[in-house]
């Protein structure tokens, strides 16, 4: 069948065919560097950072580029306020965003490149638009003609005309046309710049994912992504002045992703509710986080509110169970010679889902449909251990399970042991029986189930149940954890 994206320039999902047979040229916008980083700017890292996993482990040599935005107004505002410089406060926000994606576990790409170390690509680029009569300099500022580009338009779907009607002429008099973009920017009184044939100055936002896309991906290539806010002025604009420097097709394949809303609002600091990555990982395990982000479609909205954050914990202590009980049936060891079909097809249903526009809601439902088969086979084992699939069977389930939640969700990544024993004693502190006493029921009704007094056993569970502890019968015993 293959990968298929759903493309925005087309609106329609295609056939994934990359330019070089097994090949891939990705480049996704990157982030502005004068803040901390939020929720939002997560969702779309880590949605890249899935889609270049998952790539790689499709077979594909993938060459990934994710700029820095070093230079800008915002930067150049925030460094006047902080009194710092501005090449200073823009290296110290490139640290802490490496901080936070650390944390994430998000791989690092193979190229970050920055504006300000492309000056000279971007320049070169400016110079071609201007040779070729798609832009012109006024007063040192360059601009873009838009009405010499007649496919503007045909990311975002939106109609030059719509866009005239609703722009303000006087927004800005050097323009010949109010549609038209800055390429170079004139240096103010006190602002950094660059020499240039039009005079000091210093890029525009546009052009520099232009140069440095094309800088080490060539004038076409395969995937562009970025959140679905870009998609208008930025990509647009990306298109209109790429294409015509070269006269080439600039992307084959646009992916965006959608927002995120804070608890069934748009996110904005006009409302006071961004929330910051390095903030909200203060109170939620960061593999929780991916797998809150990864629970929606990437092209859906997604809210983010107290309850989502709890189930997305839950589901995590699911998977670090089962991922525990699959390694004590191992070590028990059974005689059965098949899987159940849950596990056994495991490797062929994920590519399926993921093959079908990265859909990671249905693969994450794959890994929790797995290790419901797998609390299954711990609870039989008990009774039977011999009536369990073949030490090497269930060794294979485990690594293709390990391969898709570790290798390209990026999940289960710590000791299931470690995770599991801290979460149950993180647990049992809201309780209101004590560990020990847990512990002692546990092993009293261990003693009952060995002298076949299935009543009294059934009578300790059932009042640990009340307390909000629930017992999970296995190969090697009985333990316990917190009822979710």
């Amino acid at each position: 069948m293959g990968l298929k994206i759903y493309n925005t320039l087309t609106r329609r999902k295609e056939l994934f065919q990359p330019i070089h047979p097994g090949k891939v040229g990705m480049y996704v916008c990157g982030v502005t560097v004068y803040d901390m980083c939020h929720i939002g700017h997560a969702r779309s890292v880590i949605l890249f950072d899935v889609i270049y996993r998952y790539l790689i482990k499709s077979g594909f040599h993938v060459t990934y580029i994710r700029n820095f935005t070093d230079i800008d107004d915002k930067i150049i505002n925030r460094a006047n306020q902080l009194g710092e410089d501005w090449k200073q406060l823009a290296e110290r926000y490139i640290k802490e965003f490496h901080t936070d994606m650390d944390a994430l576990g998000v791989k690092r790409p193979d190229i970050e490149p920055k504006a300000t170390d492309h000056i000279q690509d971007i320049l070169s680029l400016i110079g071609a638009l201007i040779d070729q009569g798609h832009a012109y300099e006024v007063d040192g500022d360059v601009m873009f003609s838009v009405s010499g580009f007649p496919t503007y338009g045909r990311l975002s779907g939106k109609k030059t005309e719509d866009l005239l009607s609703g722009a303000r002429v006087n927004v800005d008099e050097k323009k010949k046309d109010p549609l038209d973009f800055a390429l170079w920017k004139a240096a103010k009184k006190g602002e950094p710049f660059w020499n240039s044939p039009w005079g000091p100055g210093r890029p525009g936002w546009h052009i520099e994912c232009s140069a440095m896309s094309m800088r080490y991906l060539g004038s076409t290539f395969d995937i562009h992504g970025g959140g679905a806010d870009l998609t208008f002025p930025h990509h647009e604009n990306e298109i209109a002045q790429s294409e015509a420097a070269t006269g080439e097709p600039f992307v084959r394949y646009w992916i965006h992703n959608g927002f995120v809303n804070i608890r069934s609002e748009k996110m904005s600091k006009s409302l006071g509710n961004v929330l910051n990555i390095r903030d909200i990982l203060k109170e939620v395990h960061p593999e929780a986080l991916r797998l809150f982000l990864l629970s929606s479609h990437y092209r859906s909205p997604l809210d983010f509110n107290d309850t989502s954050i709890k189930e997305a914990f839950v589901g995590l202590e699911r998977l670090y169970g089962a991922l525990l009980a699959l390694g004590e049936l191992i070590g028990v060891g059974g005689k059965l010679d098949d899987l159940p079909e849950e596990l056994a097809n495991l490797d062929s249903k994920f590519q399926e889902v993921m093959d079908d526009d990265f859909n990671t809601p249905r693969g994450l439902a794959l890994l929790f449909e797995a290790s419901r088969t797998v609390n299954r086979l711990q609870t039989e084992s008990s009774m039977n251990p011999e009536k369990i699939p073949t030490p090497g069977l269930l060794e294979n389930a485990r690594s293709i399970l390990l391969g898709w939640a570790r290798d390209v969700f990026g999940l289960l990544n710590e000791q299931a042991s470690e995770f599991v024993e801290n979460s149950r004693r993180s647990g049992a502190k809201d309780l209101d029986v004590s560990e020990e006493e847990i512990e002692r029921l546990v092993q009293e009704r261990s003693e009952a189930r060995n002298a076949k007094n299935f009543k009294l056993a059934d009578e300790i569970r059932n009042r640990l149940l009340e307390q909000g502890v629930l017992i999970e019968d296995g190969p090697k015993g009985s333990t316990w954890r917190v009822k979710d």
